[in-house]
């Protein structure tokens, strides 16, 4: 007969070695959820980072070109940049306005035409009732919905007041980081070791590098999306051309995904003008995401960030889950600077070997 010994070992935990674990699990606890809390703070930074980085080059050029002082050179730069925007808003908004003011003044006529089933929209009431759906819903909602309205006025408010806070925030940040950039990063790198400092430095260089190309870049190919798409509808008579290019720019800033999007709404809105101008705008479309995707962003990205197609496309996958559209922003450069730090840890990796010989 075969007896299986079973040999009981005794494991002991020492008191300090209980309370180190209990504590770093806490302290992991703690980070996660102050990480958690203040997220919007940290959103703040990353926006402020990548202007700052957009900017940067900016602040060097003028500092190579006679400015001595980095201070001097950050305020020329923001005054250039605020003169800038001064200008688009002068030449713009004026027209941007009109806009809106066209459209709240057309809003009757087009609410007229919706509830008798006439014109573009008038399909939404002979096919699906929908006037007789929202008083429905009205009537069935009674105090409720207005509680709700008022709910929604208050958020709607604290939006406004949130962005307000957050654009002045980041204006102050970024000029903050482009001042006193170069010497946080000076101490950054006095804490590593003396012999490995110029490997860390030339390691900063590139993900610099990277990460600025990416940001101006895409402003740059954002500009051009929103500048012909509003040129095209001024010529097909389409309104609201000026606002309508702007929500363009600001989708094209999101990569792959951006351009389709603004192409969707927009196009929407052109067959609803006309069904030639829908046409012409689609047709632009298709065109101009062939040329964003095969000779902009190719040049842009191809010196900068040097990513494949494919990683470019799972980087803005897991961006995007991981934190929305700014996550999408993000993605590209973070994997630029993650491929910048593996290639220089393959680089080192085979060179310990021939320096131990």
């Amino acid at each position: 007969m075969i007896q299986d010994h079973i040999q009981e070992r005794l494991v002991r935990l020492r008191l300090r070695t209980v309370l180190s674990i209990l504590l770093t699990i806490i302290a992991v606890a703690v980070a996660l959820e102050v990480i958690w809390i203040s997220r919007h703070v940290l959103t703040w930074i990353l926006i402020s980072l990548f202007l700052a980085l957009a900017l940067n080059p900016a602040v060097e050029w003028f500092m190579r070109h006679g400015v001595r002082r980095r201070g001097w050179a950050t305020a020329l730069t923001y005054f250039v940049t605020l003169a800038f925007f001064i200008g688009i808003g002068f030449t713009f908004v004026p027209t941007l306005v009109d806009q809106v003011n066209e459209f709240v003044h057309k809003l009757p006529d087009y609410a007229h035409d919706l509830t008798h089933g006439r014109g573009r929209l008038g399909f939404l009431e002979t096919k699906y009732h929908l006037q007789e759906r929202v008083e429905k819903a009205v009537k069935t909602g009674g105090a409720t919905k207005v509680l709700g309205l008022s709910g929604v006025a208050i958020s709607v408010a604290k939006g406004v007041i949130t962005i307000v806070v957050a654009a002045v925030t980041i204006a102050f940040m970024t000029f903050f980081m482009l001042l006193e950039g170069p010497t946080w990063a000076d101490r950054l790198y006095g804490l590593l070791p003396q012999r490995s400092q110029p490997r860390w430095r030339a390691v900063g260089r590139e993900i610099y590098r990277t990460v600025g190309g990416y940001v101006t870049g895409n402003l740059l190919i954002s500009l051009i999306a929103g500048g012909l798409t509003t040129v095209v509808l001024l010529i097909m008579g389409v309104p609201y051309a000026v606002a309508l290019g702007l929500i363009v720019a600001i989708l094209d800033l999101i990569p792959l995904a951006g351009a389709t999007i603004a192409a969707i709404l927009i196009g929407v809105v052109a067959f609803l003008h006309s069904i030639p101008a829908g046409i012409v705008v689609v047709v632009f479309f298709v065109v101009y995401q062939q040329v964003e995707n095969h000779v902009l962003q190719p040049v842009i990205y191809g010196r900068t960030v040097q990513l494949s197609p494919l990683a470019v496309l799972v980087s803005i996958l897991i961006g995007a889950e991981l934190a929305g559209i700014l996550g999408a922003l993000a993605a590209i450069p973070v994997a630029g600077s993650i491929q910048v730090l593996i290639l220089d840890w393959r680089k080192h990796r085979h060179e310990r070997p021939e320096a131990a010989l």
